[in-house]
C-alpha cells in the first residue's frame, strides 16, 4: 500500500478549502483517507497564520513510515522545514513557441545581426578615411 500526503478539496463552489490528509494512493481525491494532518485555506491572505495549519508531529511520523507528499504538500512541508524544499516544477514544451515560429525568430535574429555588422562596418569606414 503506497501512502500519499495530499490535499482533499472541500468548501463550496468557488470557495475552496483543503484538508491535508494521509491516504492510500489509489483512493479518490476527496474519498477515504487514513488521517487528517492539516488544512489549507487559499482564500486567506498569504501572511495569515491560519492559511496553512500542519500537525508537525503526525507529519513527521507519516514521513518516517514512508508516505510521499504530493507536489503542493511538499512545498508546504518545505516551508515548514519538515523536508528539503523542492525546486520549481519541471516546465513542459507547451510554453514554448512551435518549431516554425522558432525558425522565424532565428531568421529575424540573424538578419538583425547582419544589419548591425553592416552598420558597424559602415561607421568604421568613414572614420578610417578621416584619419588618413
Amino acid at each position: 500500500m503506497s501512502l500519499r500526503i495530499r490535499l482533499a478539496r472541500g468548501g463550496a463552489k468557488k470557495r475552496p478549502y483543503y484538508r491535508i490528509v494521509v491516504a492510500d494512493s489509489r483512493a479518490a481525491r476527496d474519498g477515504r483517507f487514513i488521517e487528517k494532518v492539516g488544512s489549507y485555506d487559499p482564500m486567506l491572505p498569504r501572511e495569515n497564520p491560519e492559511r496553512i495549519r500542519l500537525d508537525t508531529e503526525r507529519l513527521k511520523h507519516w514521513l518516517a513510515v514512508g508516505a510521499q507528499p504530493s507536489d503542493r504538500v511538499a512545498r508546504f512541508l518545505g516551508d515548514a522545514d519538515l523536508i528539503a524544499k523542492p525546486g520549481l516544477p519541471k516546465q513542459t514544451k507547451q510554453d514554448k513557441p512551435k518549431e516554425k515560429a522558432q525558425e522565424r525568430a532565428r531568421e529575424r535574429a540573424e538578419k538583425a545581426e547582419a544589419a548591425a555588422a553592416a552598420a558597424a562596418a559602415a561607421a568604421a569606414a568613414p572614420a578610417e578615411e578621416a584619419s588618413a
